[in-house]
């Protein structure tokens, strides 16, 4: 139904845990969360989300914020990341996990992002032990001078990936190549609390948030802001975050609880049974 849905693999992911081919991407009936916010899961905009239609959230903190919003239609289904864990429970696995993944916040494609990527980059080199991978959405990869700000200090940078959409192929694997690099790490950190550093907890890495927040051109006030995250969050920020509250974080913000079997999934989402060969 709306594009999003398809951001980043989720539909190819849920659908292949559905038992169903892989021929095309699915059509959800209704809106998916593509990405861990602190608001109600989905952006701020009423029109983001057409009245009548399922929403589908991680957890119940969200169900629970757009009720409180005058949001209804909630269904928790969890993230689309535990399904993949689901399916690819050895994908990426090492018996010897090396050094830091790191995600700078990043803009979007009607949004950027204003920061001093050279100065968070020598604030990395100096906190970070070990090689340090910088993992860049793919509008700052496609920058050379931000690349260069962490190639330069001997970080190794990356990029998962374009999110792709329902016809083409740019965001199919995205998800996957994270879960790779994620479990070849032993340390996943950021600048912001985000969607990578709940998958990276979820998977054994150790966490960290520290840095300058950066901060969106028109960011959005009802977020709350960097004071907001730190109130509703202050286990989960520093350059050493105990792994047991950032394990427990994750199960939650996640929704590991959540997982609907393929039966449950396919009635939700409007998808008829159909069997593989």
């Amino acid at each position: 139904m709306d594009e999003s849905n398809h951001w980043y693999g989720h539909s190819r992911i849920l659908s292949q845990y559905c038992g169903m081919p892989d021929d095309t991407p699915k059509r959800i009936q209704g809106f998916l969360q593509h990405g861990w916010n602190y608001l109600h899961g989905f952006p701020p905009n009423d029109h983001w989300c057409s009245p009548g239609y399922p929403r589908f959230v991680w957890s119940d903190v969200l169900r629970r914020r757009g009720w409180s919003m005058g949001r209804r239609g909630h269904y928790l289904v969890g993230a689309p990341w535990i399904y993949l864990l689901h399916l690819e429970p050895d994908l990426g696995v090492t018996p010897d996990r090396k050094g830091t993944i790191w995600y700078p916040f990043h803009g979007w494609e009607k949004s950027s992002v204003s920061g001093d990527h050279a100065r968070l980059a020598d604030e990395i080199r100096d906190v970070e032990t070990g090689p340090v991978t910088v993992c860049l959405y793919w509008l700052e990869f496609a920058n050379p001078d931000i690349r260069r700000a962490y190639e330069s200090r001997g970080f190794r940078v990356i990029c998962h990936g374009e999110r792709g959409s329902r016809w083409d192929v740019k965001g199919r694997n995205f998800l996957r190549k994270q879960l790779v690099e994620l479990r070849r790490h032993r340390r996943v950190a950021s600048n912001r609390l985000g969607s990578a550093l709940f998958y990276g907890a979820s998977v054994g890495c150790d966490v960290a948030v520290y840095g300058d927040p950066m901060q969106y051109e028109d960011e959005r006030p009802e977020y709350g802001g960097t004071a907001r995250r730190l109130r509703l969050w202050p286990e989960l920020h520093g350059t050493t975050v105990d792994p047991g509250a950032a394990a427990e974080a994750a199960q939650r913000e996640l929704g590991f609880e959540y997982q609907a079997t393929p039966e449950e999934l396919r009635r939700m989402f409007g998808w008829k049974r159909v069997r593989c060969a």
